[in-house]
Formats: structure tokens, sequence, C-alpha cells
């Protein structure tokens, strides 16, 4: 009767190829993994006394930000849509971080009058806000318009936020030094402003769109630094990665069956929402970047972003079409 080592022995001598396969392809994806996880913040800076304002904070890199930013002491507000699901992971970030000031407002980016009323509650009952973080959006959606006739994904991926933004600067202005987050994306690389057709109406492509809100997103952050020179206040715009979060909801039912067997696999090594969140952590905390402004950030490192996006004739046009469609003077 052979002896365990024997056996063991025998096993390892005639699977030795496939165990060595096994190994480099199991340590191959763990590599791939910990490469797309990208970078970290390592900044241990604290923010008690601090206000930090998240727009769709309820789930994903927007509930793994106000966590961090709980964590580090803050008064964290979620400006969400959905209340219950906001309530829900208001009481789960308070729980993880041991930190209760952790508030939620209503936000619908889909609406004007929401945005304004948020702003308006903000500057009435919050003593300062230290960091406003856009992170709210809407991906691939199917032509749909907002409360105001606006196209869907550059109505609230930018002209909510734009519009957000600028009701909130006073109180950004008071509270310097404060940053504004803008999350934006790698899309943005492949986007073009249509000022012809901003909504899309004439030949409407999802992707088009949100290419456009993405590339709309960077050049807002631009033109608004340029605005802030000097004033305390700074402005950051980022690609997260490729997340594993609710964005997607609109794209994979429409997948073929073919394209969700090939997706399958690969959704196991993109970037955990955890992952997704820390150059929006990077560019609201780190110590290093407090002088910077107007610059497009990845993997918690400053990255050119594409030459539409430095654009600055594009940059103020977008501005003052937003301006006008917003209706701000």
């Amino acid at each position: 009767m052979q002896s365990y080592a024997e056996t063991s022995g025998h096993f390892l001598e005639s699977h030795a190829t496939g165990l060595a396969v096994a190994f480099v392809a199991g340590a191959g994806i763990l590599a791939l993994r910990r490469w797309l996880a990208g970078g970290v913040c390592r900044s241990k800076v604290r923010l008690d006394g601090k206000t930090v304002l998240i727009t769709g904070a309820n789930t994903g890199i927007g509930k793994e930000t106000a966590l961090d930013m709980a964590k580090r002491g803050a008064r964290v507000i979620l400006a969400c849509r959905d209340i219950t699901r906001a309530c829900i992971a208001a009481d789960e970030i308070r729980q993880q971080s041991g930190n209760g000031n952790v508030v939620v407002k209503k936000l619908d980016l889909t609406s004007l009058r929401s945005v304004r009323e948020l702003a308006r509650d903000v500057q009435e009952n919050e003593q300062r806000l230290d960091i406003l973080i856009n992170n709210a959006g809407v991906m691939m959606c199917p032509k749909w318009k907002t409360e105001d006739g606006f196209e869907m994904q550059f109505g609230v991926n930018h002209l909510g936020h734009f519009l957000l933004t600028n009701c909130l600067l006073d109180l950004l202005k008071k509270s310097t030094p404060s940053r504004i987050v803008i999350v934006s994306s790698l899309a943005h690389e492949k986007g073009s402003i249509n000022f012809d057709d901003i909504n899309l109406d004439k030949d409407y492509h999802r992707e088009e769109s949100y290419r456009q809100s993405k590339l709309a997103n960077v050049l807002f952050c631009r033109e608004l630094a340029s605005r802030m020179q000097d004033t305390g206040v700074t402005v950051y715009s980022l690609h997260p990665g490729v997340i594993r979060t609710e964005l997607g909801r609109h794209l994979f039912p429409t997948l073929a069956l073919w394209q969700r067997i090939i997706l399958m696999p690969l959704l196991m090594l993109i970037k955990s929402p955890y992952a997704g969140a820390q150059t929006s952590i990077y560019c609201a905390v780190d110590e290093s970047q407090a002088n910077s402004s107007g610059l497009y950030y990845s993997d918690c490192a400053p990255k050119k972003p594409a030459p539409k996006a430095l654009d600055d004739a594009a940059a103020k046009k977008l501005w003052d079409l937003s301006a006008s469609m917003v209706g701000l003077p």
C-alpha cells in the first residue's frame, strides 16, 4: 500500500504541467486584478469640522466615498434622488464609520427645480461646505428627456451639476480652502460637444451622448478652475475606472447573448466600488493637490486628458451655453 507521500509524489509528477499552467494563470489573474484596481489614496488627513456634499451617494463609488469622508470625521451630506435607499445607506455609513453626522437631502438631477431647492436648503441650513463631489450620473440610457426637456445624459451628468455647483459657489468660497470634485470618465476621449444640436435631437446615439456629457465634465472643470483662481476654491475632474456599479444598468440588458457571455468573466476583473472611489477621495483630500486646480486625474495621479478637453475656447463656449440653458445670469 502506497504512503500518502508516495501518492502525492505520483500525482504531482503526472500533473506537473497542468498544475504549473494553473498556477501561472492564477498568478496572472491576481496580478491583472491588482493592476486594474489602480491607485489607492494614502492620505490620512482628518476632516473634523468640515462638511462634504456628495451627489448620488447611496450606492457604488459615491457610497464608498461618503464612507471614507465619514471615517475622517466630516459631516457628510448624501444628496440623492431615492430618499429611501439614501436613508438605508446613511444608516450603514453611520454604523461602519462610527460617525453619526451623516444626513440625507433630496436631489433629483433631472429637475432644475430640485437642484435649486437643494442648493437653497444647503445655503440656509449649513454653516459651511468644504468639499462638493459631483458623483451622480447616468450612462447609455435610451433617448429620454429631463423634466426641463434636456437630453437625459447631458442634463444629469453635466447641466444638473453645473447648476448645483454655481448655486453653491458662495458657500464654498466662504469655507475656503475648499474643493470641487467632478467625476468624469475615460469616455471623454472619444467625445465631442455638438453645439449645434446639444440635445442630439437630430441624431441620438446613447454612446455619443454619454461621451459628450463626460467631455462636458472635463471642460466644466477647466473653465471653473479658471474662474476660481485666487478664491481658495480648487477644482478637479477624474476617471474613476471601469467599476462594478449600477451605472451600467441600461447597457447590459441590451447586449446580445454572446456579448453577455464574453463580458461575464471580465466583470470579475474590473474595479470594485471601493477601488473606484479612490481617485475621488484623493482629489478631495490629498494634501499634495491642495494648490492644483483644473487638472484631470486617473488612478490617484494627474493625467493628460484628450486634446478636446484642453480647448479653452470650447470650455468657455460650453459654460455660456450651459448658463443659458439652466437660467443662470
